[in-house]
């Protein structure tokens, strides 16, 4: 008895060595190249650590002990989607006045709940630009330290606002003294705020440039910050190496965002030709969330949205979607950012139709959702295709992408990190 213990520990040691240099091969019927829109057939894709090693076409996995080989011979191959403009932290369905009263704790449990959800659907990258308490920045640790599931996340801290701003919270009465955690007011002061926020994690800056759609008391068309202040926020954030968004709805916010220097501007609803030029002249990326009006005007009023918050919606929609395509004309760079939270969290995919019934090709599209929102990271020699030397985020429908767009709302195969979560 003692030999055979002794030599069943010897082979499950043995095994677990052996198994550490195991490699993962995926075979599909087709894989998407979303840098020339072709369509391979037959693809072969070996996966070790977590990191694309190999990609050809046509070949058959010749497995050593220990491999795994995922087939999916009825499947597409696509990488990883990417969201640039989601709030983890929100759900839609919950009542806002209700959501005043959701302690931080709460606030972070619905961010990994929605996490895991939004992996689900197919995206793998999320920049959730945006949240209370660093709430966001917990979940995103967690997934990275393996406690939780959920995709890789760029997270900024609580989004710096004027006071009485878009990002402050004017629900409250003033007796009650609350300013919302994110507002500074001058140059040294939003310099501060950029700091705090990067003290406590964050990997990403977002700032409100104008009014917005779901504030109390702000006009979605007129600038909050003044350029001094743009120019601070900026400047202190690329000087320590993260990224800035700017949420801005009115002209001259977004242009005198771009002139600051964000790396892109949120929603971006009332443009104009010389906010364009900009845009083009600056490299500047716009992320345009042009799929939740349908959600909002449907849903919002039994979800407790103000009628001002409606009004304000129905102002700004058409305007928004007829600058999407005026900008998808004119060559801006784009990315795919939806704003989920104000739609239900993994029904991000929903928006590649509008963004092809508006103006981009169903390649466009994926692009936006892809490589561009690796561009935008600055990660684009590590994330944003199948490809060797790439993290192993990918995955896989029933079909044709850009024959039908739509397929990406059933994503049938999840990966991230070489690690298969659906």
């Amino acid at each position: 008895m003692n030999k055979l213990s002794l030599s069943a520990s010897l082979s499950l040691l043995f095994a677990s060595a052996f198994n550490a240099q195991a490699s993962t091969y995926i075979t599909a019927k087709a894989m998407l190249d979303v840098n020339n829109g072709k369509l391979i057939n037959a693809p072969l894709i070996q996966i070790d650590d977590g990191i694309i090693t190999k990609v050809t076409k046509g070949a058959v996995p010749q497995l050593q002990a220990g491999d795994h080989h995922i087939e999916l011979s009825e499947l597409t191959l696509v990488p990883g989607l990417m969201d640039m403009h989601v709030h983890l932290t929100s759900d839609p369905t919950v009542p806002r006045s209700e959501r005043i009263g959701q302690s931080i704790p709460r606030k972070a449990i619905k961010a990994a709940y929605f996490a895991e959800k939004t992996l689900m659907a197919g995206f793998t990258t999320l920049r959730n630009v945006g949240a209370d308490g660093y709430s966001v920045i917990a979940v995103r640790d967690g997934i990275n330290a393996g406690d939780i599931i959920g995709p890789r996340i760029w997270a900024a801290g609580p989004s710096l606002g004027v006071t009485g701003g878009h990002c402050d919270n004017n629900r409250l009465p003033p007796e009650m003294k609350y300013t919302a955690e994110g507002v500074a007011n001058g140059p040294w002061a939003v310099r501060e705020k950029v700091r705090e926020n990067i003290k406590y994690g964050a990997n990403v800056i977002k700032f409100c440039a104008t009014g917005g759609v779901f504030s109390k008391g702000t006009k979605v068309g007129i600038q909050q910050y003044s350029q001094d202040e743009m120019n601070a926020i900026v400047d202190e954030a690329h000087m320590r190496g993260l990224t800035v968004a700017a949420h801005a709805h009115g002209t001259s916010g977004i242009k005198a965002a771009i002139v600051a220097g964000v790396d892109s501007v949120e929603h971006v609803s009332f443009v104009d030709d010389e906010a364009i030029a900009l845009a083009k002249k600056h490299g500047t990326w716009f992320s345009m969330d042009i799929y939740n009006t349908e959600y909002t005007l449907t849903f919002g009023e039994q979800n407790g949205v103000a009628e001002e918050n409606l009004a304000k919606e129905r102002q700004v929609s058409k305007k928004q979607r007829d600058s999407f395509s005026r900008a998808v004309k004119a060559g801006v760079n784009m990315v795919f950012g939806t704003d989920a939270a104000i739609y239900p969290h993994g029904d991000n995919a929903k928006q590649f139709s509008r963004m092809v019934e508006f103006g981009m090709t169903p390649l466009q599209a994926i692009q936006a959702a892809t490589i561009n929102g690796a561009k935008l990271l600055k990660v684009d020699n590590q994330l944003g295709q199948i490809k060797q030397g790439f993290a192993a985020d990918i995955i896989a429908v029933k079909g044709n992408p850009l024959q039908d767009i739509t397929l990406l709302e059933d994503v049938a195969f999840v990966m991230k990190a070489g690690v298969t979560y659906k």
